[in-house]
């Protein structure tokens, strides 16, 4: 048995995830394929498993904006409010009196660049206090409402000030259906998933799909998984390009080996090379990536990958700005989903990964070492 094939399996039979589906590729092909557990009642995980891979989806939201920079349509340096007026009234929760937030106007304007690199001042309500406070005390609906209304979260801090996860790319897939005139999943869909041959990577679960939708599960107080129910909002208003997608592991290594081959695949070029490489680079200059505190630890544990490693953020990723000993390159690319699903590509050693269940809590410490096993086995293989 292969030694991948082992270390997933152990994972079920661990209970680290209730059923899991991996693979690695090189910008030539795949070079793995596995699979452990059952992802839904009496059907084995396999390449066939559909995913919500929500905040994997903002990779792919990120892309779609740099194909417009990739043609000269739209510039990093853009403010957002040139293209979207309403985001200039977004202003930043100053303090709270009460329950009373207090606001005040930021100090300088929101650019393409701050929203696809979290640095824009948009923050989700699961890693910070008082975005939540800010929500009850105004009844704000919550992005996963899939309302319009939804994106007019407030600023936690200033663009540019700091690194801070959020709603950006909903933002962001806004600005693509204003500049572009598709509405973002039809964009997607012409420009991105029929290229690359992403043929089960969907916004809305057709009913050819619907019996290989996993199922999710939740670690409850006695350590058990039992089933939980969680998916984007169907048929919304907006496309949230953070969080819309369903995809299966074998769709979204070929998006990821899009980009080990610089930009296209199969003779289907997505971005230019020069794209690629721009939007891989390091786009928040000397600010770095904060460790995320939950404030929702039913639905995440905190997030700080590689803490000991310096991390900034490329215009659509997670990057590493050092190696990691027996693991990922200096310049390798990351995310994940909140249901752990999660991939990196390391360009320096043509690799690209993808780790998937449906569990939560999201970054729960036995997910991360099952995680950490996996990855040393790749490298090590």
């Amino acid at each position: 048995m292969h030694t991948l094939d082992t270390i997933l399996e152990n994972a079920v039979a661990g209970e680290a995830v209730p059923f899991v589906v991996a693979m690695t590729g090189n910008a030539r092909r795949v070079t793995y394929s596995g699979a452990a557990g059952p992802a839904v009642a009496d059907h084995p995980a396999g390449e066939d498993t559909l995913f919500r891979i929500f905040s994997m989806t903002k990779a792919v939201g990120s892309t779609a904006a740099m194909i417009l920079i990739d043609r000269g349509q739209l510039d990093f340096e853009t403010p957002v409010e040139d293209i979207l007026p309403e985001f200039g009234a977004l202003q930043v929760v100053n303090r709270f009196d009460g329950e009373t937030p207090i606001m005040r106007a930021p100090i300088r304007k929101a650019t393409i660049r701050h929203l696809s690199t979290h640095t824009s001042g948009l923050e989700y309500e699961f890693w910070s206090e008082e975005v939540p406070r800010y929500l009850a005390a105004t009844e704000h609906p919550t992005i996963l409402s899939g309302t319009r209304a939804a994106l007019s979260y407030p600023l936690m801090f200033d663009p540019g000030a700091r690194w801070g996860y959020g709603i950006g790319i909903d933002w962001l897939g806004q600005i693509v259906e204003a500049v572009d005139g598709r509405r973002i999943d039809r964009f997607c869909d012409e420009e991105i998933f029929e290229p690359l041959g992403m043929h089960e990577t969907v916004f809305e679960v057709p009913e050819r799909l619907a019996h290989r939708l996993a199922d999710v599960a939740i670690r409850g107080p006695d350590g058990r998984f039992g089933p939980f129910d969680i998916a984007p909002p169907p048929e919304p208003e907006i496309y949230g390009m953070g969080h819309a997608l369903y995809s299966t592991a074998p769709d979204y290594m070929r998006f990821l080996r899009m980009f080990l081959n610089r930009g296209e695949l199969d003779g289907n070029r997505i971005l230019s090379e020069a794209g690629v490489a721009r939007m891989l680079e390091n786009h928040i200059g000397n600010l770095s990536f904060r460790p995320m505190i939950t404030v929702a630890p039913t639905l995440t544990a905190d997030c700080d990958p590689f803490p000991e490693t310096h991390r900034t953020h490329s215009f659509g990723f997670l990057r590493l700005e050092e190696d990691v000993p027996g693991m990922r390159s200096a310049g390798s690319q990351t995310w994940a989903g909140v249901c752990n699903t999660h991939y990196w590509f390391d360009p320096a050693k043509d690799l690209a990964a993808v780790l998937m269940t449906q569990s939560l809590p999201f970054m729960e410490p036995p997910f991360t070492r099952f995680y950490e096993e996996f990855e040393r086995a790749v490298y090590a293989g």
